[in-house]
């Protein structure tokens, strides 16, 4: 990445290929001007179909580059890549994946991604066939294994009457991940190539009707897991249990409820995944039975006593079972008392590689913007995680393995 300092506005290149989700970039396009960034829009003579030169200059107070013959002097198809500190392609159609994947170059966007040397973001968006196709798969493959990061698209309404996955993800969550990147803690994309399942939130185990066994686990540390990996180029399947958290940008999200329904998604996903990270706060134990219409209070009478069974320990199974070779399982651990001593317990317990240990309680954790923790390794180390966001939390999780998968630190 290009080196910034304090004085000098990052450097952002935009690019809009042309499909119809053209008009959401001019909101991306918003979010990185008024946040401060200098943006470069250069859109494809398809991309001016949809949304004319003259909103590009209007939106971000600059011309916009549109043709390789422009300003032939300065050389824009080799300087305009050159400067950028990121690069975002956002749509990026089936298209322009494959002209990029195969180095050509044909106009001045994929000259661009050619002469850039600074971190790249693809944000696809097409109908759900052709992001399927297996031509369109192995592009973005070989795009991830170079270090791009190609954001998962969203699953909504396409085109037309159509729905499913396809859709761009909303402009908002491009930004995050764009912001993740720039951050520099993404810039090497050491997570490129990899697939990792990241549970998030808090199972409910339903009592009636109306009533479930529950926990106060916000989804926020899970989340964060998920969008930071997604910024350092890994595949990300995030599984979330009652979470009420916008879905992250270039995130495949799998929606559960109960234990038994996470269960069932973890060793589904776990199936194909380099890394699994069980960060949601899964109920032990269970109802062992359901009422069909909401329980009554009678008057006078004390409540029946509820009946708990247990239920089936996730991480344990998952780090017992490796599904693939080489395979690494990271718990969580939220502990209110002897919290170390109770997490290197359970590290024992359950057999995984990592164990993210954290004091939980009322203001601590749950539902908070920040977090703290200690890492314990299955190797006896130990690594103190300080205070700050979950963002930054998650960072040093991920770069703890990132090493264990044998890639070079930061």
């Amino acid at each position: 990445m290009s080196e910034t300092s304090p004085s000098r506005q990052p450097q952002v290149v935009l690019g809009v290929s042309g499909g119809i989700a053209a008009y959401k970039a001019c909101e991306l396009l918003r979010r990185f001007s008024e946040s401060g960034h200098q943006v470069t829009v250069v859109p494809t003579a398809a991309a001016l179909h949809f949304v004319g030169e003259a909103t590009w200059a209007a939106l971000s107070g600059r011309p916009a580059a549109t043709e390789t013959w422009d300003r032939v002097h300065e050389v824009p198809h080799v300087r305009i890549g050159q400067r950028a500190d990121l690069v975002v392609v956002a749509p990026a159609t089936a298209d322009l994946l494959a002209k990029a994947a195969h180095g050509l170059a044909d106009d001045l966007l994929t000259n661009t991604l050619l002469t850039a040397r600074c971190p790249v973001v693809f944000a696809p968006a097409m109908h759900t066939e052709m992001w399927e196709h297996a031509a369109t798969q192995e592009n973005v493959a070989s795009l991830r294994r170079r270090g791009a990061i190609v954001l998962e698209p969203a699953v909504g309404r396409l085109t037309g009457v159509d729905t499913g996955k396809g859709r761009l993800p909303d402009p908002d969550a491009i930004f995050a991940a764009c912001r993740r990147v720039l951050s520099g803690r993404a810039g090497q994309a050491d997570l490129a190539g990899r697939h990792v399942v990241v549970s998030a939130g808090g199972t409910r185990e339903p009592l009636d009707p109306v009533r479930y066994l529950g926990n106060r686990s916000s989804g926020k540390q899970g989340y964060a897991l998920a969008v930071t990996a997604a910024a350092r180029g890994a595949r990300v399947t995030l599984l979330a249990a009652n979470v009420e958290l916008p879905d992250p940008a270039g995130v495949a999200v799998v929606n559960v409820t109960t234990a038994l329904e996470l269960r069932e998604a973890a060793v589904k996903a776990a199936a194909e995944a380099d890394v699994v990270v069980m960060a949601a706060a899964v109920a032990d134990f269970r109802p062992a039975e359901y009422a069909a219409v909401k329980i009554k209070k009678k008057d006078g009478a004390e409540p029946a006593p509820v009946a708990l069974v247990r239920n089936p320990d996730i991480l344990a199974e998952l780090s017992g079972s490796r599904a693939r070779p080489g395979q690494l399982v990271v718990g969580f651990a939220a502990e209110t008392d002897q919290v170390l001593a109770n997490g290197r317990a359970k590290l024992a317990r359950k057999g995984c590689d990592l164990l993210v240990v954290n004091e939980v309680g009322e203001g601590r954790a749950f539902g908070t913007d920040t977090n703290e923790a200690v890492v314990l390794g299955a190797d006896g180390s130990e690594t103190p995680i300080a205070p700050g966001p979950k963002e930054d939390v998650a960072d040093a999780i991920w770069d703890l393995v990132a090493a264990r998968l044998g890639v070079p630190s930061h």
